[in-house]
């Protein structure tokens, strides 16, 4: 009687769970959003906000979004790019334009969000800014979104940081 070795299988890895709370999945579609905008702008057309969002709103997961957050995200960052570009770019190592747009978008909400929704405490605009780039962004682009985010946060509520 021969026995067969038993066949040793590799454990699978599963992927990391992600906190999908309402909030999180309106950053999430908020950063799609504005990727494709940034990615038109790029391209040379004129980005669609209400087409893009009317897309973005046809996902299944997007009725677990926080609908008042997304919009106020993805209008606000689609309104004042330019400002907030003008905020950003003192802060970047080179220009705007060389950023990946996953880094670009991720880069628009944050300082969005420190510097229009001061409802928003800054370290939790800053991790949700770090947070979209590790999930969509290259292997280290988060890093450089931390990075700059903080030296902006300085900046921009430095009373907040100086307060603890």
């Amino acid at each position: 009687m021969t026995k067969t070795p038993a066949t040793a299988q590799a454990p699978v890895a599963s992927a990391p769970k992600r906190s999908l709370t309402p909030r999180r999945r309106a950053r999430e579609y908020a950063l799609q959003g504005v990727y494709q905008s940034l990615v038109m702008r790029r391209a040379g057309s004129l980005p669609n906000a209400a087409a893009i969002a009317k897309q973005l709103a046809e996902d299944p997961g997007f009725r677990r979004c926080q609908h008042d957050l997304f919009q106020g995200i993805f209008a606000g960052v689609l309104e004042r790019t330019d400002e907030l570009e003008g905020i950003i770019t003192p802060a970047l190592d080179r220009p705007i334009n060389e950023l990946s747009p996953v880094e670009h978008a991720a880069l628009l909400i944050g300082v969005y969000e420190l510097a229009m929704d001061l409802s928003v405490p800054y370290k939790v605009a800053i991790n949700e800014a770090v947070e979209l780039a590790k999930t969509f962004g290259g292997t280290d682009g988060h890093k450089y979104v931390n990075g700059v985010l903080d030296l902006l946060a300085q900046k921009l509520r430095s009373t907040e940081i100086q307060a603890g």
